[in-house]
């Protein structure tokens, strides 16, 4: 058996999946020694690039790896938070003039539909 302190390459496990290819009878299935070989891999090298290397399907890989998981050793996991975006109020400052004078319109959190619908009521006013 191998000792648990070394880590396992990908050109090892990959040999290792050829030397069983080569032995198996029929259509028996991965034997749980390198399917957790390759969920070791997967772990630190990634699902996809390690699938593909192996020649597994990503999914079965990936469901092994949540069934390791879920056996009682702790996952790793990551969690990236992300702070929202501060977000502008929009902001619009209209001035019109007119025959008896001129009026400063400034209007903050306005829509766009907000403005066209002022800018049509003032507009037909005018008119």
């Amino acid at each position: 058996m191998r000792n648990k302190d070394r880590v396992l390459t990908i050109d090892e496990v990959r040999g290792r999946f050829e030397r069983w290819r080569q032995k198996r009878q029929g259509r028996s299935a991965i034997p749980d020694e390198l399917w957790s070989a390759a969920a070791e891999l997967a772990s630190r090298d990634g699902i996809n690039r390690t699938a593909a290397a192996l020649h597994l399907d990503g999914g079965k890989l990936k469901r092994r790896m949540g069934a390791k998981a879920a056996s009682g050793k702790p996952a790793a996991s990551f969690v990236e938070l992300l702070a929202p975006r501060a977000v502008s109020v929009p902001e619009c400052t209209m001035e019109l003039e007119g025959r008896r004078g001129t009026i400063r319109i400034q209007w903050k959190g306005a829509s766009t539909a907000e403005l066209a619908g002022l800018s049509r009521q003032l507009w037909e006013a005018a008119s």
